[in-house]
Parts: structure tokens; sequence; C-alpha cells
């Protein structure tokens, strides 16, 4: 019998297919699911992803643990969700729960059974530093999957026993594994959901725990004209478009929110772009830069949007400023942006603002509420 492996279970293809792969290595895997919150649907780690899970273990015969977090999960991730929301930011709860959720349990179930390893089924590489040795995270084979973005909150010295057995593949090819080992969940879609939001309209979700905060304010441009009025800042993110009810000659999207005021200011889309953000929390997974040291990389600062060249410059100690080579859309404070050289992950941080290369960085004047 190969090493003892702890497998973070979501009862979706990804993480039974990592399962799968394990034990055909020659692995003891053992599964773990989390039970992270009561919502209905099919986000991730649901009542209906639990049982799947199971279901899973079953045809692979190893043992099956779930463990309750949903305490843990409300009070930490749930909660800095809302808070980030009501501070007219754009959180990511899956970073967060990475950060402080999934890997921390992983780590802690894996000692108490003795594992050597823990894996997931994300789309991410462990490689090693040829120079040193060390391990370090490496974006996936399949950049189309790739989800190095969300992991860059691991811990340095964690990444010497994490696994990710999905790194090399394509989601096809996971997929066609599925199939060939008959598990219950090959044809089960992708999760594209904040999990612990019902039906995924987080705007009822924030206004049902939030409804203090979804008062109306005054949504104005960048002169100061007042426009019409919003519906709670809540309900709204930078770059936003739609649910503005607005009417203007051309479209106008969300530069910034304001919350000492109870405002939202919009623009055109031109006014979104970015040439500088600045970034705090800064996790490193690679040699930290000195103050005043700078580097060339490329930079992501959504799930999605592309890797893009930039220079990152170390002010102080967790906080970085990125230069783009070219003007970036729509940087959201409270977002991630994530650095890598080589596909090689170096860290990331949570993006604090932006400079707008399209616009003078003067406030407009905001009137304490519209006209009516």
């Amino acid at each position: 019998m190969g090493p003892r492996v702890i497998v973070a279970m979501s009862g979706g293809v990804d993480s039974s297919v990592a399962a799968a792969l394990l034990k055909n290595d020659g692995c003891e895997v053992i599964g773990v699911t989390f039970q992270l919150h009561e919502a209905g649907g099919s986000g991730c780690c649901s009542i209906r992803d639990v049982k799947d899970a199971f279901r899973v273990t079953r045809v692979l015969d190893i043992p099956h643990y779930v463990l309750n977090l949903r305490e843990e999960f409300g009070r930490r991730v749930v909660a800095d969700f809302l808070g980030e929301y009501r501070k007219g930011r754009t959180p990511n709860p899956c970073i967060r729960c990475n950060e402080w959720i999934k890997f921390d349990a992983l780590s802690r179930k894996a000692k108490a059974l003795g594992a050597q390893w823990i894996a997931t089924g994300h789309y991410a590489r462990i490689l090693h530093d040829g120079r040193t040795g060390e391990p370090v995270l490496a974006r996936a084979k399949d950049p189309s999957k790739d989800q190095s973005y969300v992991l860059y909150v691991l811990k340095r010295e964690d990444l010497s026993r994490i696994y990710f057995p999905l790194g090399e593949f394509r989601k096809d090819e996971t997929r066609r594994m599925a199939c060939g080992w008959g598990l219950p969940v090959a044809n089960k879609p992708d999760s594209q959901e904040i999990c612990f939001v019902p039906d995924n309209d987080y705007r009822k979700f924030l206004a049902g725990r939030l409804p203090g905060d979804a008062a109306s304010g005054p949504i104005i441009d960048i002169t100061g004209r007042i426009l019409g009025a919003h519906k709670g800042i809540i309900h709204y993110t930078i770059g936003q478009r739609k649910g503005l009810g607005l009417s203007a000659p051309e479209p106008l999207y969300v530069l910034e929110i304001v919350p000492s005021r109870n405002a939202v200011i919009v623009g055109k889309e031109e006014m979104l772009y970015q040439t500088e953000i600045r970034a705090s929390q800064v996790n490193w997974l690679t040699r930290p830069l000195r103050q005043g040291e700078a580097l060339e990389v490329e930079a992501r600062i959504r799930h999605k949007a592309p890797w893009v060249r930039a220079v990152i410059e170390c002010e102080e100690q967790n906080f970085v400023r990125i230069l783009f080579k070219e003007p970036q859309r729509a940087a959201a404070p409270g977002q991630s942006v994530v650095f890598s050289r080589d596909e090689r992950i170096l860290g990331g941080g949570i993006i604090e603002e932006a400079v707008i290369s399209s616009r003078e960085q003067t406030r407009p004047e905001i009137p304490d509420s519209p006209e009516s």
C-alpha cells in the first residue's frame, strides 16, 4: 500500500477523478467532504453534493468522512462576504474559503488520521524549483481550466504535502476517465454558483442579510451631476452596466462605490481602465520581494481574466503596487490580484485601490440625497 492521502471530495467530477487516480496509483485514499452551509441548489458543498461524494466513495471502496464546518464557515467566510459588500467592495468567497476553511481542515484531518498527503480536484500543479528543489504552485496545463488563481492563499510551507492530480489533464479527459470508471457523477455539470447563496441570487441574499444597507442613494457622474437613484450599494459592483435604471445617450458603468456617502459613481466604459493597482494582505509562495524591489510578472485580476504583463513593486511588508503594461478593465477592490512568472505562482493579494488611466483622480462632489 502506498502513502495515505486525504482527498477533499466535493461531490463533483473533478474531485472524484482525483481520488480515483490516486487509488489507481496505489495510494491509501480517504475521502473527506465538507458540510459548509444549508443552502439548496447545485453549489458546491450542498447536501446533494455530500450525498454524491458518498456514492463515489462506495464505487471506489474508500473510507469517507463528512466534516461539519457550518459554524466556522458562517462566522468567517459568509461574514466576510457580507462585510465586504457593506464597504462597497467585491469579495471572492472561494478564495477566503480556501484560505480560512478548507485547507486548514484538510491538514487537521490528515494529521488526525496519519496521512502524509492532502489532495483536491483543483486544476493546478505542484512543481519543483530546478535550483533549490523547493515545491512551487504552478498554473494548470489546460489554461481554460486553470484554478491556480484561487490557490495563491496556500501556505508556502504546506506545498510540500499538497497534490493536485488533475493539473496535467483537460476537462474532457477528466470526464472520460470518470465515465470509464463508472463514477456516478461523470456527467454532473460544473458548479458556477456562490455555494451558500440560494439560486445564485446574491442580491436577494444580501438584501435579506443586510436590510439596513439596501437604502436608496444617488447615482452620479464624475462631474457630480445626479443621474438617478440606486437601490442600495450592496447591489452594485465595479464595471456593472445592467440594472442601473438610467437613461443616457451611451452606456454607463459603475466606476466607484462610496459607502460613506451611500453613492454610486458612473461613467463611460473607457473610464474603467486601470494602469496601476495597489494590493494588501500579500501572500508569497516564493521568496518575498524586499521593500523597493521590483519584478516583471504576469498578473491576473479576476479568476477568468487573462494573464497580462505587469511590473510588481514592493512598497512595504505585505503591500505591493502593480503597474500594467496595458490598462486593465474594472479591477475591483476586494477582489484578488495574483502574479506569476514562467507559469509559477509567486503570490497574490487583495486589491485596495486602482489608478484610472483616462480621468483625473478627483472625486466628484457627492450630494446627500438624490433630487426628487
